[in-house]
């Protein structure tokens, strides 16, 4: 068993504070930009719901795009380079939304290419963030390395709801997207203080874009729990995004009273994922990936609730749920990555996962109001029940999924232990 007082004492070495503060400061940032970006895109003269789609297209879409080349830029350059400046991309981005809001100088386009810069940001810095734990976090502690971790972002996104739609009520969105802004500007600072050595991964033969990111997909590719997984959640994902995104709040405004039911609902997850925490600090389970896809299944019970009618307190449960089971999920994948897969190799692995695991979100937005109308809102919660439920038992077939073990703690602290593909 693990001790909270050795793992905490993680926040005792300089560099992991300075790396937990940035991430912490820079999702505080990312918290408080979508509502100020919706209120504050819609309030402009003229502006439309069509709008501030073309605005959050503009977004999503270079961050997808550019997802996998900064898996490769990661790889082939010091990651504290890559990380600070994708923080700092962002804080470019979101300035220039504000300032464009503030002054009333708003041209469709150059609400785009700001929004577009913050998006090539988040595809520079999620990467090098994977990479870069592991850089900091000795292997023996990666588990809570990455679960506090967790905890400063997850308390970021409750703070961050609350206090950026007060700041959007009280001083508007422009305000709020600079105030956004700046935390990205913070968090890159304190990324630049890392001062983390060198490295050699920018030594030797040079390679092109297209050799590396065929060399991170044979590292993807080979290991068939990675792929396996991230399979599972390009279709989990469609369904929550289907669930949270249209088809819940639909349901809340139809039979659960409004925006406070769904509120709740919220709140829920959010508390789940903090108290998600404290059992990934303890829990070191011998087969962690098996344990991570088990505990998958439970995420199905908040929509499998809503499409059953059941009351608004059982449903926030299965919400509190929902946000443990996904904490818990996060830790043990994280930390089995950072171990399982080569240092110079990691970003782009962490990449394809990203890209993977996100690219049907989109398709379950879309179909969500159409499936509503079709099959009746609580039919549609439940097939999205179901489509999680199915994704993680075909998971479970996997040989890979089921049997790949955590290292023995002798294991765990041996530098020169072997990796192999599982």
């Amino acid at each position: 068993m693990h001790g909270f007082t050795h793992d905490l004492g993680l926040l005792r070495d300089r560099r992991f504070a300075l790396l937990l503060s940035a991430r912490t400061i820079s999702v505080l940032g990312s918290a408080f930009s979508p509502v100020a970006l919706a209120f504050g895109i819609l309030n402009l003269p003229g502006a439309t719901a069509s709008t501030l789609s073309v605005v959050l297209t503009a977004q999503a879409v270079p961050m997808i795009l550019f997802i996998l080349v900064g898996g490769v830029v990661a790889d082939r350059m010091p990651r504290q380079r890559v990380m600070m400046a994708g923080e700092l991309l962002m804080a470019a981005g979101f300035f220039g939304l504000a300032a464009m809001l503030l002054t009333g100088w708003t041209p469709l386009v150059a609400l785009g290419v700001a929004a577009a810069l913050s998006g090539i940001g988040t595809a520079l810095a999620f990467p090098a963030l994977t990479g870069i734990i592991p850089e900091v976090v000795p292997l023996d502690r990666l588990q809570a390395g990455n679960a506090l971790l967790g905890l400063g972002a997850n308390a970021s996104r409750v703070a961050g709801a609350v206090l950026g739609g007060g700041t959007v009520v009280l001083f508007g969105g422009g305000w709020a997207l600079a105030i956004s802004g700046a935390m990205y500007a913070i968090a890159g600072t304190l990324i630049a203080m890392l001062r983390l050595p060198p490295g050699d991964r920018s030594a030797g033969e040079s390679h092109s874009v297209l050799t590396d990111l065929r060399d991170g997909w044979r590292e993807f590719s080979s290991r068939q729990w990675i792929w396996v997984v991230v399979a599972q959640f390009s279709l989990m994902v469609m369904a929550i995004q289907a669930g949270h995104g249209v088809l819940g709040p639909l349901i809340a405004k139809e039979s659960l009273g409004g925006p406070a039911a769904w509120s709740a609902f919220l709140a829920g997850e959010a508390i789940g994922t903090i108290a998600g925490v404290a059992l990934s600090l303890r829990l070191r389970p011998r087969r962690p990936i098996l344990v991570a896809v088990l505990l998958c299944l439970p995420t199905a019970l908040p929509y499998a609730l809503l499409g059953a009618d059941a009351p608004l307190w059982a449903i926030v449960a299965g919400a509190f749920v929902l946000g443990v089971c996904f904490d818990v999920f996060g830790v043990l994948w994280q930390t089995t990555m950072q171990r399982e897969v080569p240092a110079e190799s990691l970003s782009r692995v962490s990449s394809y996962d990203m890209l993977g695991s996100l690219m049907f979100g989109p398709i379950g937005l879309l179909v969500a109001g159409s499936a509503a109308g079709l099959f009746g809102t609580k039919e549609s919660l439940l097939g999205c029940a179901v489509i999680i439920v199915i994704a993680t038992l075909a998971a479970l077939l996997s040989p890979g999924v089921r049997n790949l073990r955590a290292p023995r703690p002798q294991e765990a602290t041996d530098p020169g232990r072997q990796v192999t593909a599982t």
